[in-house]
This record gives structure tokens, sequence and C-alpha cells, in this order.
């Protein structure tokens, strides 16, 4: 029977590890079955006012299944690489880990340490791979199964998924469909890679981009962009780190959108920013002027209000039209 070690921190991480423990038996995926004999994730974070320690989402679904957790924090100190190997781990598994591992971690198991990263790699390596793609307006992306070497996902391809992105699709509900898909291709790939029926295919690096890690200034909206790009930025940028203007020093934030290239019965050349009334099939909107069409606003939130539609905020703040949205003095 193979011993695994399962790697993973986030919600993302938590469908291919319940899939694993759903297929360990033999004869599942494997004829002679496997042991998920720890699962490891990053230590507990300090989380609202009271600083209270949670778990993981990897944690929490590893507890609720009654398998082991380890949380030894970084794994490059000798200490840990060494109490690591005293596992005698067959195969490392990592998903959305949130950190690199050192060569001498890949090094241990005999059949290397496989990650699930979610794009079609080359495309989208890094931390960011989901907001990137929709941001990017792909109408596709997927998932990749690889083997982890030294690079930041420039492994060697084992195995791919391919899924359309549905022109409504936020980076919530992506990350959900996709790492549904990841656990189906870990499964697809475990009993061929074992039996070596799989013959690991470089990366084109003439294809590769990278990712970033989204920080909270990233999402404030620069109105000269095109409507079609801030449509997507709205999307891309759901649940992290939200898309945001400012309304007379106020924090607003842009929770639903869509962009509109024909101008229509809207007034031409008024500077990007501005708000306009606008209503399509019988729903009022605030229509805002960009570098290129109109970003037509449907859910919104002003600081310190809850969140509400259009028609909603016009009733309370109808002298929003005819403002410029963009600063925050």
């Amino acid at each position: 029977m193979l011993r695994l070690i399962y790697m993973g921190t986030p919600q993302f991480a938590v469908p291919p590890l319940e899939a694993l423990i759903r297929g360990a038996r033999p004869g599942a995926v494997l004829a002679e079955g496997y042991e998920i004999v720890t699962v490891i994730t990053r230590p507990d974070k300090p989380v609202g006012r009271g600083h209270h320690l949670a778990f993981s989402p990897v944690k929490q679904a590893a507890l609720a299944h009654g398998l082991p957790v380890w949380q030894p924090g970084s794994l490059k100190r000798p200490e840990t690489i060494e109490a690591l190997a005293a596992y005698r781990a067959d195969l490392y598994i990592v998903t959305a880990f949130g950190q690199i591992l050192p060569q001498a971690v890949l090094d241990q198991p005999r059949y290397g340490t496989v990650n699930i990263h979610a794009s079609l790699l080359p495309k989208y390596r890094g931390v960011s791979p989901i907001s990137e793609a929709i941001l990017q307006g792909e109408r596709e992306t997927g998932v990749t199964i690889m083997l982890l070497d030294a690079g930041i996902d420039t492994g060697p391809i084992l195995h791919q998924r391919r899924l359309p992105i549905d022109p409504d699709e936020t980076t919530e509900t992506l990350s959900a469909k996709l790492a549904e898909l990841g656990a189906t291709a870990l499964l697809e790939t475990l009993p061929r890679w074992i039996a070596g029926e799989i013959t690991p295919q470089p990366q084109d690096e003439s294809q590769a981009s990278y990712t970033h890690l989204l920080r909270k200034e990233d999402g404030q909206i620069n109105w000269q962009r095109p409507a079609a790009w801030l449509a997507r930025m709205v999307r891309a940028y759901t649940p992290w780190p939200g898309s945001y203007t400012f309304w007379h020093g106020k924090l607003l934030k842009i929770l639903q959108a869509a962009a509109l290239t024909e101008a229509g019965s809207l007034p031409l050349g008024l500077p990007p920013g501005t708000v306009h009334g606008y209503t399509l099939a019988d729903e009022e909107l605030l229509a805002v002027a960009c570098g290129e069409g109109w970003l037509l606003v449907s859910r919104l939130q002003l600081e310190g209000r809850k969140a509400v539609s259009a028609a909603e905020f016009l009733r309370g703040y109808p002298q929003i039209i005819g403002s410029t949205l963009g600063s925050s003095s």
C-alpha cells in the first residue's frame, strides 16, 4: 500500500483531499490502495478582533475525516526536512499549499511531488491564475497536474483538463469548479503515473506567463480603462481584493457590473468616472463613463453601509448622478 502525504491550505485544496480520502481503499483508484499518512497545512492564523486562531479549510477537512495533521511552518528547516523524510512517503501531493518546497523535499518521495495548478500551464503560473484568466478575457481555463521542480510552476506536465469560462463567472465561482475538476484530474492521473504509463511533458517556455500576488490596492478602479476591462476586473476580483472607487471621500465597492459598449441614449464626451442614470429591462442602473464605453453598475456598497442594488442606492443617494467617482480626497 502506497504512503501519501497531502499538502494544502485553502478551500480550493479541500475537494482533491476529499477525493483522495474516498479513493484510498484498494481497487478504488490504485489496485494496492494507499494511505494518507499525514496532511500538512499552514499554521493556524489569528482572525477577527479577538484574534482567535482559525484552522485552515484543509485542516478542518482532515480532522473531520480523522486524518493526522502536521503544521510545521517552513519546510526549509533541516530538522523539518528530516522529520518529513521519516514518514517514508511514496508520493507528495500539493494543492495551493502556500510555500515553495526546497529541492531536498521534492527529492524525497520515489514517485515525486505532484501538484494541482489552476490554469492550463505554461499560461498563468504563480499565485492568482484564476483571477488572471478572467481578467484577461479567456474563454477557457482548466487544471494542470504536474511534477513540482525548484521553479514556480515550471515542472513537467502529467495531465490537463479544460473548462469553459462562463460570461458571468467570478473568481469565487470558477475556483469552486476548478477545485472539483482538479480532484477529478488527480484521480485520473494517479493510477497511470504510478503504473509508469505517463511520460512527463516539458512546458513550452515561449508560451509562459506569470501572475502576481493580489494586493488590496490592485482593486482600485481606474476609470480611464475600457468598460469591458473593468467589468472583467469586477468579476476577477470577487471576492478578493474586490473592486472599489471613491465618492465624496468614501470607499465605494462595485460588486456587480457589466460593460456597455454602445452609448445609445447616454451623453458623449463625459470625463471618465462620471455617473449617469440608465434603465435596462426596467432595472435602474448606474452608468459610469469609462475610457471606452460605460460600466453599468447593478450592485454596490458604500463604506459603512450594506450592499444594495443600484436602484436602492439611487433612492438613498440620488445626488450621485452627475458626480465623478475616483478621488479618495
